[in-house]
């Protein structure tokens, strides 16, 4: 495997021509290379599963509100759906060492993923009453379904790349796919602008084309090599051995951590999208351009995270962006123009685009293959309970709040912004590092990643 990066000149081009020079390579190179073969599967699968989370990810929530949904009904959608979709992992690892297959669960759940596409998109026909309940269940399903897989990919797909690459690879990979989701969504809030007057119709076409690219998308993932799996009885751990070692684990204080985050962050998130269109009464392209401001600074930002995560630690990297997390919801209080809000989702891109990418690296760093798919499924079950929780929250507190400026919805944001603090404070500082990395401090490293380094000498 370590072949695939044994020169610097070979690491550019696997990386930075991701397209054109990859295809090339692997249509070049000798069949047995299974290894080189499955990254360039991943690839496409990312492109098309990129294509299909642009046109849905972003849009559930609006198209419950054209099918009438209240605020705790969009409270309800988001917490059912995260909830579901983490509970559901507590078997994916026992049932992968069943089957001592990652391939059969993600070939399987992938599946029946972009199949769920099929009774969202026919809900509004079938059911006059009841509309939201059956969107829930169906969204629930739809979420549970691509959930129940991704220990199982992660796991699959973080044998291929070496420790020491991980965060330059992903960044790089991150950069592609996001650019793909951002032309994608895009696409999505055109169509919905074009059939403003009926937006059931642009709703069902984002919809079909998203179930068309989650089968392009499977059918690259089947032809995937995984690597022998062995799985042996010392490995094995229930999540109760997990959350014993709640003490001494520092991967544990790393799931409390970015739980704990979540939790606060799901206080508010929800409700963006709620605020922009129903309070602000954004039209679609400017609460298209408003989604996609994130994903674009994420892939100006994302390779950059990645090459320092690499140097000085993932640890560094999610102190530092949790910061700037901490504040994003009170900065939506201040104002509300869209340019200004522009800004607040470029910084919302910069900093989630580094606390993704080092969460991520960090699970890949600090477990070892044989554990991975299960600590990657524990891990998933904490936040997504959690994600779960703080939606519920949000969703009951928004009705008995106070307005802020004359809206409910920024009382929770403020809420939302205190409790992050609070959790950034009080855990960040406990999770250790778990590479040999370069030291330096939190305002240095700020200070590398802006570019402003060189002009405090």
């Amino acid at each position: 495997m370590r072949e695939l990066f044994h020169n610097g000149e070979e690491d550019r081009q696997f990386l930075f021509s991701f397209f054109l020079i990859f295809y090339y390579n692997i249509k070049t190179m000798p069949k047995q290379n299974k290894i080189r073969k499955s990254i360039w599967y991943s690839l496409w699968d990312g492109i098309f599963a990129s294509l299909m989370f642009g046109l849905t990810t972003d849009y559930i929530t609006p198209y419950a509100l054209v099918l009438k949904a209240t605020t705790k009904e969009i409270g309800i959608l988001s917490a059912s759906s995260n909830l579901f979709s983490s509970l559901i992992q507590l078997k994916s690892a026992d049932i992968t060492e069943k089957l001592r297959s990652r391939k059969k669960i993600i070939n399987s759940f992938v599946l029946l993923h972009a199949l769920m596409f099929i009774p969202i998109i026919l809900i509004p026909y079938i059911f006059k009453e009841k509309t939201i309940l059956f969107l829930i269940i169906s969204v629930v399903l739809l979420n549970s379904f691509n959930a129940f897989a991704v220990p199982a990919w992660q796991s699959l797909v973080s044998e291929y790349i070496p420790k020491n690459k991980r965060g330059k690879f992903f960044g790089e990979r991150n950069k592609l796919f996001q650019t793909i989701v951002i032309l994608s969504s895009f696409s999505a809030g055109f169509i919905l602008q074009i059939h403003k007057q009926n937006p059931l119709k642009g709703f069902m076409l984002i919809f079909i084309l998203a179930f068309i690219f989650r089968l392009i998308s499977w059918f690259f993932l089947t032809r995937m090599y995984e690597p022998h799996f062995r799985i042996k009885p010392e490995y094995y751990f229930s999540f109760f051995d997990f959350i014993r070692r709640i003490r001494e684990s520092n991967f544990l204080k790393f799931v409390i951590f970015v739980s704990s985050l979540n939790f606060s962050v799901n206080i508010a998130a929800p409700f963006f999208s709620v605020f922009m269109l129903r309070d602000l009464k954004f039209n679609y392209i400017v609460y298209t351009i408003l989604i996609t401001t994130v994903a674009i600074f994420s892939i100006l930002m994302v390779d950059r995270w990645g090459r320092n995560a690499d140097r000085v630690g993932n640890v560094k990297v999610l102190r530092l962006t949790s910061y700037f997390i901490a504040c994003l919801p009170f900065l939506w209080i201040i104002n509300h123009h869209p340019l200004y809000l522009i800004l607040i989702q470029a910084l919302s891109g910069f900093a989630w685009s580094g606390f993704n990418l080092s969460a991520t690296n960090f699970i890949f760093d600090a477990v070892r293959p044989e554990k991975r798919t299960r600590c990657v499924a524990y891990f998933n079950v904490f936040n997504g309970t959690c994600s779960s929780l703080g939606a519920l929250l949000g969703g009951f507190l928004v009705r008995y709040l106070p307005s802020l400026k004359g809206y409910k919805i920024l009382t929770l944001f403020l809420i939302s912004s205190s409790l992050r603090w609070l959790v950034v404070l009080s855990f960040s500082s406990r999770i250790k590092e778990v590479r040999d990395v370069e030291e330096i401090s939190i305002k240095k490293l700020f200070l590398r990643i802006t570019g402003l380094e060189k002009l405090t000498h």
